[in-house]
């Protein structure tokens, strides 16, 4: 006996997953979420002002007192593509040593939007992000 043949069924519906978002304090902007591989998501937030010029420990302690911590490179870019505008024309520094030479580290461009090292000793401009897990 034939087989007749069975209709296509429609595709199951994909489950929209919700995320919460961060409260966001005054002068705040969120940047991004990261789902980490147990599903908690990971938001990162650009906090208001920024630093003047500052040697690279110096940055990152300055980021410590506003409760925040420097820019990683994957949020600089995210931050040079989105939200360039709150950023003055220069080179910011990023919470990320060259682990080619321990003596540099990475920033961002907000003139020319590329990712370069500096010696630690130089001094560039800091704004600061705070992380967020929910």
């Amino acid at each position: 006996m034939k087989k007749q043949a069975q209709k296509p069924r429609p595709p199951k519906a994909a489950s929209v997953a919700k995320i919460a978002m961060p409260a966001l304090k005054k002068g705040e902007v969120w940047i991004c979420g990261m789902v980490q591989l147990d599903g908690r998501v990971v938001h990162t937030i650009l906090m208001p002002g920024e630093s003047k010029d500052l040697k690279h420990q110096d940055a990152m302690d300055w980021a410590k007192k506003q409760g925040g911590d420097l820019p990683d490179r994957v949020e600089q870019a995210m931050l040079f593509r989105d939200h360039r505008k709150l950023f003055q024309q220069r080179a910011y520094w990023s919470n990320t040593t060259n682990a080619g030479f321990s003596g540099d580290a990475w920033g961002q461009g907000f003139h020319d939007g590329g990712q370069h090292y500096w010696s630690k000793g130089n001094e560039l401009l800091a704004r600061a992000v705070r992380r967020e897990t929910i």
